[in-house]
């Protein structure tokens, strides 16, 4: 390294390629590629008797990148520290420091928002030194984490199963899906009616249907006989018109993103998890390599729980509006975001660092999930900008017998950001207006239709991932940096499974989290864990030691522990088998789903007298291309996805393939897409049909080896090839 030559150390390469850019000759940049020293892997890592000091090793593997970076830092003048702007961010420097052996005076602690030329070379001309109050939180949390992972799965393995872990969030998120789960089940649906008329006007053209809305006042049917009571009342007479309300109705913008409403955004929206959602959104950051502009940083900070917006950005968006859209779609003011109660607002909204990049101009540099995450950021950071959307809205009341009857339309009279923009719904349900004719108020109508519907109340619905992060959020579980891991972290386990897009508990979620709640009601209460944070939150604002909060924590744990142990004495705690559909076919006892080596499969439940197991498969459309049965989804011991024919090796069709609902329209054999992320648009694998595509046209990135029987049997669950013998 040069003489006068600065040293910047980030957390990966991408960000040190698009940093390096902006910086210059006299900088080197080199990435650490996250921690570089944590708690020991084999042992607790925590010297309780000791005021809980941590025991931080170098991590295996990584020897060379740190003599790398302690060569480099003792030849450099200053050295900065340019990880992530958040508490584990802030860790990482702080370890950097303590395992290079970095010289105080030399050293520099730098922050960006945003990975762009103005805000890099801004920060790096006022840089500062590392934060305690931010490490020693994030030590807290590490350690809490720590303590009841390493203390509490233990027992979890001597108990319950091998293997099983337990942490302090995740075990309330369990919990939340278990609790769910269980409001539904004993849910008690109540019966309801609704009763809809077709009203037509006796003196001029035009109907319009009214539904029954009450008496004098409100009132809900309950019963048919309620409502058949209502049809005779109003059978064969006039209906007038009470009241025409003619209003103009304004929807605003929601707020910008945060890393929650993000999450959720990107699971409605774009169907991608919180950890896709997370990991595309760090590619954005950090910078991607845009044609004509080179390496540049798309977003804002994407873990903040802050609505905050810079003026350089509110003015930028205003200049954008005007010159796109024109005066009206601009409110005449920027708009500014209330901070949430318990944010931290270290970081400003999640937003585009440069709203003039338009995602359309940029998308042939961006893969299909950047593109699409990139495109729902701008487009909600623009329209959270814009004017309100306005509709012209008209109640009308019909009245006969002393019924009410109520009809309603809303129509758009400006779309104002809904033009960029609209949120998604969880539930997708809205409600409809129907057409309405243009009505003076002296009308008299004629029912010449009635129609009653019988409905009944819905339990809670399950929580999709999205729900969860909402849920989680809102009860103060967690912050924007751990939701992802959460959610993924309890599917790993398998506390916790997906259905049809929705999360259910597995008979072992709610095993464990039963046993915590007996055992341990402090650790994975919501409360108390919301509590924790805040706590964590105290500390990064200096309020309190952050071994203060663990010695607390730790007193009425560690008695818990005690008792726990106490009262489990030679005891075993048996996981109730899931009970599947399928029928044993040797047997005729209804199969369970067992957790083996290579995952979840079903057995049944005869053994050892009937030793029958079959993997689990998922059918899919479309149907075999070599003998028309059905295709399976299967997955290998490597974890490796393909698609198969029902029969196994029988037949021997594998691909790597998807096969879709579609048939060809040239030769009428199932068509397939390719494997991956996002829509893939579906071709013909037929040889002999003219639209076939032949392997190499299919826009894999990489050669596929040829799925056959030859090269896919040896990594084939044993089951499967039994299936396939048994038949020959």
């Amino acid at each position: 390294m040069a003489k006068g030559t600065n040293l910047v150390i980030v957390e990966s390469p991408s960000k040190a390629k698009t940093i390096g850019k902006y910086l210059g000759a006299d900088y080197e940049v080199r990435a650490c590629m996250g921690h570089l020293r944590d708690l020991p892997k084999s042992t607790l890592g925590v010297q309780i008797e000791n005021d809980f000091e941590p025991e931080y090793r170098p991590l295996s593997g990584k020897e060379a990148l740190i003599d790398e970076l302690k060569t480099l830092a003792s030849k450099a003048d200053t050295i900065y520290l340019a990880t992530d702007p958040d508490r584990e961010g802030e860790a990482i420097s702080w370890h950097l420091v303590k395992l290079l052996d970095l010289p105080e005076k030399n050293t520099k602690r730098v922050t960006f928002n945003e990975i762009t030329k103005n805000v890099i070379l801004k920060s790096m001309a006022a840089p500062r030194s590392i934060d305690c109050n931010l490490v020693d939180a994030q030590q807290a949390r590490r350690v809490l984490d720590r303590i009841v992972g390493y203390q509490l799965s233990p027992l979890l393995w001597k108990k319950i199963r091998r293997g099983l872990s337990a942490g302090r969030v995740q075990s309330v998120a369990t919990r939340m899906v278990v609790e769910r789960e269980r409001e539904i089940n004993a849910f008690v649906p109540k019966e309801y009616w609704s009763l809809d008329v077709l009203l037509n006007c006796i003196d001029q053209k035009g109907s319009f249907t009214a539904r029954y809305y009450g008496d004098t006042k409100k009132r809900e049917l309950s019963t048919e006989a309620q409502t058949d009571q209502v049809i005779a009342d109003i059978q064969g007479k006039e209906f007038s018109i009470d009241s025409i309300k003619r209003s103009e109705k304004r929807r605003a913008p929601t707020p910008p993103f945060i890393t929650s409403t993000l999450q959720q955004e990107a699971s409605r929206k774009l169907n991608m998890t919180p950890r896709r959602t997370m990991s595309i959104a760090q590619q954005l950051y950090e910078g991607v390599d845009i044609e004509g502009e080179g390496t540049v940083g798309l977003i804002t900070y994407m873990r903040t729980d802050s609505l905050r917006i810079s003026e350089e950005a509110l003015s930028a968006a205003k200049d954008f509006i005007l010159a796109r859209y024109g005066q009206a779609y601009y409110p005449g003011a920027p708009r500014r975001y209330r901070k949430t109660e318990g944010a931290q607002d270290a970081h400003e909204a999640i937003r585009p660092s440069n709203v003039n990049l338009d995602p359309e101009m940029i998308k042939d540099s961006l893969t299909k999930d950047q593109y699409r995450l990139y495109k729902l950021i701008w487009s909600r950071f623009v329209a959270c900008q814009m004017s309100d959307a306005r509709y012209d809205a008209i109640q009308i009341d019909t009245v006969c017998a002393g019924h009410t009857f109520r009809a309603s339309q809303q129509m758009m009279k400006f779309a104002g950001f809904t033009a960029v923009y609209e949120e998604g719904k969880d539930d997708e349900a809205e409600e409809k207006h129907n057409a309405l004719p243009d009505l003076k108020g002296d009308e008299r109508l004629l029912c010449e239709k009635a129609s009653k519907e019988q409905h009944f109340t819905m339990p809670p619905a399950r929580y999709t991932e999205a729900t969860l992060v909402k849920a989680m959020e809102e009860k103060g579980v967690g912050r924007p940096s751990t939701y992802a891991s959460i959610v993924a972290t309890i599917q790993d386990r398998e506390y916790v499974i997906k259905k049809d897009k929705r999360l259910s508990p597995t008979p072992l979620g709610e095993v464990v989290t039963d046993l915590m709640l007996e055992r341990f009601n402090d650790v994975i209460d919501v409360e108390f864990t919301a509590n924790m944070e805040k706590h964590l939150d105290e500390i990064e604002e200096g309020n309190i030691p952050w071994k203060q909060v663990l010695r607390d924590f730790y007193a009425g744990f560690h008695q818990e522990m005690i008792d726990a142990e106490a009262a489990l004495e030679g005891k075993r705690i048996k996981v109730p088998d899931e009970v599947s559909d399928e029928i044993c076919e040797l047997c005729g006892k209804q199969m369970v789903v067992k957790i083996g080596r290579f995952g979840r499969f079903l057995a049944c439940p005869g053994f050892p007298e009937c030793k029958n197991t079959k993997p689990i498969v998922e059918k899919m459309p479309g149907r075999c291309p070599k003998c028309g049965s059905a295709i399976f989804k299967r997955k290998s011991k490597k974890g490796y996805v393909f698609y198969a024919c029902e029969r196994g090796l029988d037949c021997g069709f594998m691909t790597w393939d998807v096969p879709t609902a579609n048939d060809c329209p040239t030769c009428g054999q199932t068509m397939f897409k390719r494997s991956g992320k996002g829509q893939m648009k579906p071709f013909c694998i037929n040889e002999e049909c003219p639209a076939f595509l032949p392997e190499d046209k299919r826009g894999y990135k990489r050669k596929m080896p040829q799925a056959t029987t030859e090269n896919v049997e040896k990594d084939l669950p044993e089951e499967t090839k039994k299936k396939g013998r048994k038949k020959k």
